[in-house]
């Protein structure tokens, strides 16, 4: 695959961090840690490839999030993702975080909020490279406890904030209890992409899109087992963000020969290519790419529909998809 320039939609920030930074804030912060050996450390913070299930992954982030309490951990760990990012050939990030997971010591959301955009626009001053952010909410978390945060964080829409997620462990039917929720954040002017059919209810990407009105899909693996799914995603060309490693390791697939990926493609689906969580998959944008070509025998045609379809389907300004077009 010969084209360089990479586009990244779907990357969690507390799942992307470096374990040395883990170390070292850890230490200074006085978090009590497993090991002061930065290479076993990363046995707490990178998920097993035969990770038996979504439950498990997500116990990865316990660490990061601990340290991830203060105004410079987050603009620190926001720059170093993109400088890992940039590094790689990504040209635009789309970088989701949970403002609620940060205010262990008592920082704002509006704090919060600049502290990660201080780090993003740190990193576009230094390399090739643009970023926004998506704020994410827990499905587990009660649902008053969006409206605030929504309110508050609405002054950065289009200031760098682009969208809101829903994630976290995927009940059946999750979507009838947000649809206040999103239509609220709707009606402020956030983009949504929601976490939907990662592990196993394909009717949960139909109701993401029918009751909540997501205009993308994080992961949507499951709507190759749900024809109505598949066909409303396919004809209203909802862009499904596709995680190969990080759907074998949750167990989306049980092998990563199972992907549908490629067999989406061909069908016509919109699909993008992303990492989810950098650290906790242990994997890159270049890693991903080469896992397409390799298992799925993408060819470079097929990765030049991939960066097409998350140009289009990126909440970047007009300006940035200007910029990146340029790469093709």
């Amino acid at each position: 695959m010969k084209m360089k320039a990479k586009i990244e939609l779907h990357c969690h920030l507390d799942g992307s961090l470096r374990p040395e930074t883990v170390l070292e804030y850890a230490n200074q912060l006085g978090v009590a840690l497993p090991t002061n050996d930065v290479e076993m450390l990363k046995a707490y913070l990178v998920a097993p490839a035969d990770c038996p299930s979504l439950s498990e992954y997500l116990k990865r982030f316990d660490l990061p999030i601990a340290i991830m309490q203060t105004e410079e951990v987050l603009e620190r760990v926001a720059f170093e993702l993109m400088e890992d990012c940039a590094e790689e050939g990504v040209k635009y990030i789309e970088i989701r975080f949970a403002p609620l997971f940060h205010q262990a010591g008592g920082l704002s959301v509006t704090q919060i909020i600049k502290s990660v955009l201080k780090g993003i626009r740190k990193a576009e001053a230094h390399y090739a490279i643009k970023g926004n952010l998506i704020l994410s909410f827990l499905k587990f978390m009660p649902v008053k406890t969006i409206f605030p945060v929504l309110d508050e964080a609405k002054t950065f829409i289009g200031k760098g904030v682009v969208a809101v997620d829903l994630a976290g462990n995927e009940e059946k039917g999750f979507s009838h209890g947000f649809i206040d929720a999103m239509a609220h954040a709707k009606q402020l002017g956030y983009h949504l992409t929601i976490h939907a059919g990662e592990t196993g209810f394909g009717v949960n990407v139909l109701e993401a899109i029918e009751l909540l009105g997501a205009e993308r899909i994080g992961h949507g693996v499951s709507i190759k087992d749900h024809e109505k799914a598949f066909e409303l995603v396919k004809n209203r060309n909802i862009v499904l963000e596709m995680c190969p490693t990080s759907n074998v390791q949750t167990k989306a697939v049980t092998r990563i020969e199972d992907h549908p990926l490629a067999a989406f493609l061909e069908a016509g689906i919109q699909v993008t290519l992303n990492t989810d969580n950098r650290t906790v998959s242990d994997t890159t944008m270049t890693k991903e790419i080469m896992l397409c070509k390799e298992v799925f025998g993408c060819a470079d045609e097929d990765y030049r529909k991939i960066y097409e379809t998350s140009l289009e389907a990126s909440f970047a300004s007009e300006d940035i998809k200007q910029w990146l077009r340029g790469f093709l």
